[in-house]
C-alpha cells in the first residue's frame, strides 16, 4: 500500500485530505509544517509527498529544495493558492512533479496522485534503451549521457522515457501529455514546455548538442540535428 504523506498548516484541509486517500485505500501521514515533515520522510520514506507552499516554521519550498539539494526524488505534488504563473514556474523548477492550485476539486487531487504514483514506479519488464549517446535504464531508474550519469526528478525521467521510446519520431504535446502526466491538462501545455526546458538545460551541459528538437506547432522529436 503506498505511502502518501500531506503536509499542509491548515488542520480542516489535512482532515479532509487524509480521509479521501484512506478512502482510495493509501496509507496517509500528516504534517503541519516543513520541520515535521523532514522528520516523517526520514523515519518513514513515504512514496509521495503532498505540499503546502506557505507554512510556518519551513514552508514547502523550503522542504522541497532541501530534498532535491538530497537527491530525495520522491515524486512532490505541491498544493498551494498561489496561483501565478511565476509560482508554477518556481515550484516547478525547484523540483515539484506536479503543481495544483486551491481551491481544488478532490478527484483531480485524487487522479493526480495516483498518475505520480504510477509513474514513479519501476518498468520493471523493460530492457535498457539508448539513442545518440543517450541510455536509460527503466528497471533501475538511473540514465546517462556519454559517461555522465543524469540527475532526473521522476517527471524528468518519465518524459526521457518517452523520447526514448520513439526516437526519431515526432510526438505532439497532447500525447507527451497524456502519457507522462497522466490526465488531461485542459490544452494548457505550460508545464510540458517547462520540463523540456528542464530536461534539454540537464541533457545540454557542458554545449553538448541537442538532441530534442522542437516542431512547431506539433510537439517535440528525439533526434539529432
Amino acid at each position: 500500500m503506498p505511502t502518501i504523506l500531506i503536509v499542509d498548516d491548515d488542520p480542516k484541509l489535512l482532515k479532509m485530505l487524509q480521509r479521501t486517500l484512506t478512502y482510495e485505500g493509501l496509507n496517509v501521514l500528516t504534517a503541519s509544517n516543513g520541520l515535521e515533515a523532514l522528520e516523517q520522510v526520514d523515519a518513514r520514506a513515504p512514496d509521495l509527498l503532498i505540499l503546502d507552499w506557505m507554512m510556518p516554521k519551513m514552508d514547502g519550498m523550503s522542504l522541497l529544495q532541501q530534498l532535491r539539494a538530497e537527491k530525495n526524488r520522491v515524486p512532490v505534488l505541491m498544493l498551494t493558492a498561489r496561483d501565478a504563473i511565476e509560482n508554477r514556474v518556481e515550484g516547478l523548477e525547484s523540483g515539484a512533479d506536479d503543481y495544483l492550485i486551491k481551491p481544488f476539486a478532490p478527484a483531480e487531487l485524487v487522479a493526480r496522485v495516483h498518475a505520480l504514483l504510477r509513474r514513479a514506479q519501476p518498468e520493471s519488464s523493460e530492457q535498457p534503451l539508448a539513442y545518440a549517446d543517450l541510455r536509460l535504464d527503466p528497471r533501475a531508474r538511473e540514465a546517462w549521457r556519454g559517461q555522465t550519469r543524469l540527475q532526473l526528478t521522476v517527471t524528468e525521467f518519465n518524459l526521457l522515457h518517452l523520447f526514448l521510446r520513439h526516437p526519431r519520431q515526432v510526438l505532439e504535446r497532447s500525447r507527451i501529455l497524456n502519457e507522462v502526466w497522466g490526465y488531461d491538462f485542459g490544452g494548457d501545455d505550460n508545464v510540458l514546455e517547462i520540463y523540456v526546458g528542464y530536461l534539454r538545460k540537464k541533457l545540454e551541459a557542458g554545449g553538448l548538442p541537442r538532441l530534442i528538437q522542437t516542431v512547431r506547432g506539433v510537439g517535440y522529436v528525439l533526434r539529432e540535428e
